[in-house]
């Protein structure tokens, strides 16, 4: 419900401003916003050749082919200007994002298949997991924690070994895995909420610990400041794993407090501990490591766990086919349904990704992210704030509301103030300290149809600001 209003308040909001300034300024607005791709120049103006400056003009008519010209502005490298059919068409910048119908064709070509894909090979491996007993003996192995932090599950509940493998695969950076365990997980908890529209208290305990992006290897930001030539590209690992856990402890806390969930509980501080032990531990091995073996850790580790937990499936599955006899099947026929149940979960989230993305188009190509972007830093500015800081908040700000967006600012600020300037690397601690809190929800909720998501978003945006703040200051302080 909650969503369902913030989405449409964005749509209404962005069409409105996008008619005010049509009609407003000489501005092409709605060409951009409904056809334009990222990155193509954007026309601001279309003019006669005599109302352009004599220095331009001049350039133009002493150019060998007048029937298409395009010609730089000395004092605004920016602008471009083309000359065709008498008139001068006047481009300045580029598209921030995908116009309302290339987000159409991009959101289902290069998100819904490929997450179809993933779904389709990880919810096969899942039903294998599930009819072998593997999972069943996960959870309850996990139970005795579990239980504590979702009082609302039964004891070795599925969802446990689920909830479980997300997060393993969250820690990781292992996203292609992570989303199909994490929509399971939703599925088996939708079984056991007694109010099927409205999202139960495990639910949302699971989503905002999901969405805090527990990360310890950041795969894919070390891949982008590699390739940014950054001197040592693995050295905001060690911020991006404290930001990231000290957001998931607040989202534990928030929730926990909201649920009234039993804090002192001892297998539930123990849990704790070893979580933290196990963290520090591997943060101390991997600090004592030189260059070239954090770069070999990082490639290496994530992949070889993924192929780990693939072979451990196949093989335990095999190990006890007697299971799958007992349930009339075979292992290649219960991958082949659990495949087939990954297609249908993805076919039914592709609205709710559709509608989200779509308006965050137009909200981006409207021109009101920037103006809000702008007001922003202008007041962090005038409080203080370091430049450099406040030039990497739009990732901050468009986190929650887009990856593909807001690793586009990443990339950017590394290409405008170098892999390591202060900037680059702030931006890259915002990009890996947390989800992208809308597209989670969508997809979520919108796998098992739930239109009453109560305090999950505005805890999820709050525990964002609170990563938002500590990376700031963990980023002070390393660099």
């Amino acid at each position: 419900m909650v969503l369902s209003r913030f989405w449409l308040t964005i749509f209404i909001s962005s069409i409105v401003f996008i008619v005010f300034s049509l009609f407003t300024v000489n501005t092409y607005t709605i060409d951009s916003v409904l056809n334009g791709k990222k990155d193509d120049p954007i026309l601001v103006s279309e003019k006669y050749i005599e109302e352009l400056p004599s220095f331009i003009k001049d350039s133009i008519k002493k150019a060998p082919d007048q029937t298409m010209i395009v010609n730089r502005d000395t004092l605004n490298a920016d602008s471009t200007y083309v000359y065709k059919n008498k008139t001068v068409k006047i481009y300045s910048g580029l598209q921030k994002s995908d116009g309302l119908l290339p987000t159409c064709k991009s959101t289902l070509v290069d998100l819904i298949l490929p997450l179809i894909a993933y779904l389709a090979f990880f919810c096969g491996l899942m039903e294998l997991l599930i009819v072998s007993g593997a999972s069943g003996k996960l959870a309850k192995g996990l139970s005795p924690v579990f239980v504590k932090v979702f009082p609302s599950i039964p004891k070795n509940h599925p969802s446990i070994s689920y909830m479980t493998l997300n997060f393993a695969a969250n820690f990781l950076g292992l996203d292609s895995a992570a989303t199909p365990f994490g929509l399971k997980a939703m599925e088996s908890l939708q079984e056991i909420n007694p109010e099927k529209d409205k999202a139960s208290d495990a639910q949302i305990m699971f989503m905002c610990l999901h969405a805090s992006g527990l990360t310890l290897i950041a795969t894919s930001i070390i891949g982008y400041r590699a390739a940014a030539n950054a001197s040592n590209p693995a050295d905001v690992m060690l911020p991006c794993i404290i930001t990231s856990f000290i957001g998931t402890i607040a989202a534990f806390l928030i929730v926990g407090i909201k649920q009234k969930i039993n804090f002192r509980s001892a297998s539930l501080v123990i849990g704790l501990m070893v979580l933290i032990a196990a963290i520090v531990g591997l943060l101390m091995y991997v600090n004592h490591l030189d260059l070239i073996g954090k770069n070999y850790f990082t490639s290496n580790l994530s992949g070889l766990i993924l192929l780990s937990i693939v072979v451990f499936t196949l093989i335990f599955a095999f190990v006890h086919e007697k299971k799958f006899k007992e349930a009339d099947t075979t292992p290649f026929d219960t991958f082949v349904v659990g495949a087939n149940n990954g297609v249908k979960t993805g076919v039914t989230i592709f609205p709710y990704v559709l509608g989200m993305l779509v308006a965050i188009s137009l909200f981006r190509n409207s021109g009101l992210f920037e103006i809000i972007s702008d007001g922003i830093g202008f007041v962090f500015s005038n409080l203080g704030v370091s430049k450099e800081i406040t030039n990497a908040l739009p990732v901050a700000m468009l986190r929650p509301f887009s990856s593909a967006g807001s690793r586009g600012f990443l990339i950017d600020s590394m290409n405008t103030f170098g892999a390591d300037s202060l900037t680059a690397r702030l931006s890259s601690i915002f990009q890996c300290s947390a989800e992208s809190t809308f597209y989670v929800i969508a997809v979520y909720f919108g796998s098992v149809n739930i239109k009453n998501t109560r305090y999950a978003l505005g805890t999820m945006l709050l525990v964002d600001l609170i990563c938002v703040i500590t990376a700031i200051f963990v980023a002070t302080w390393f660099f």
